[in-house]
């Protein structure tokens, strides 16, 4: 196996029903992959079980060869759909923590991102609005020099502009080595960001394709073929 991330046969079940139904995959390292789909359609789940917050009921899930565990935890940074962070602390305060606890943690990396954000360590996090906190949380993300980023819905709840510059960052940080995962709705908006795209519905993957093979086989953008895709 030479991937980052493979999965073989994977399957999350909870009771009847399958949030992920034999998926087969693999992402190799240096790319940006776009995890698309539908509303419940298993991408948070599949992100959760390379997290290792969920357990598979059946299949294989390595992460550089190894199960998710105490040893894939200290080469996935991963960047929850909601803000995670303690309310008490302060923006350095919890720098200090991802310090000790994140062998990986660039801290010179993470105050220069606070600064391009216009953010200050001195704030306790309970003083920021909720754009400042989803600012935060992935700033700590991405000042990790690790083999795998898991980012669900990066650009959620922010305005454009700084959609743009938070893709930027993405982008600029992340480790030329290691494999980016973007789980996002707006597809428009980080598409020029994306070297790949994997399509999953109903718990199974419907087209795992490069960009470029997208716009030269179907004269399409991602966004346009997944609309086509998808229609209702």
């Amino acid at each position: 196996m030479s991937g980052i991330l493979e999965c073989r046969g994977l399957c999350k079940r909870y009771g009847a029903m399958a949030a992920l139904d034999d998926i087969n995959l693999s992402i190799e390292p240096g790319r940006v992959v776009g995890l698309l789909g539908p509303n419940g359609s298993g991408k948070t789940t599949l992100i959760k079980l390379c997290n290792g917050l969920l357990t598979p009921t059946s299949g294989e899930l390595l992460i550089l060869g190894e199960r998710p565990g105490a040893l894939t935890k200290a080469v996935v940074s991963y960047l929850p759909d909601r803000v995670t962070l303690p309310e008490w602390m302060s923006a350095r305060q919890i720098m200090d923590f991802y310090a000790d606890f994140y062998a990986d943690f660039q801290r010179d990396k993470a105050k220069d991102m606070l600064t391009r954000f216009g953010l200050n360590e001195q704030m306790k996090i309970k003083q920021m609005s909720k754009g400042m906190r989803e600012k935060l949380q992935l700033i700590l993300t991405m000042s990790r020099e690790a083999s795998l980023y898991l980012l669900d819905e990066p650009i959620g709840g922010v305005d454009p502009a700084t959609r743009d510059y938070i893709l930027e960052t993405i982008i600029r940080n992340y480790n030329p080595e290691a494999a980016v995962i973007i789980s996002t709705h707006l597809i428009a908006d980080v598409e020029a960001a994306l070297d790949e795209v994997i399509f999953i519905n109903n718990g199974h993957i419907v087209l795992q394709s490069a960009v470029d093979t997208i716009r030269d086989e179907h004269g399409k953008s991602v966004d346009a073929y997944f609309r086509e895709v998808f229609k209702c």
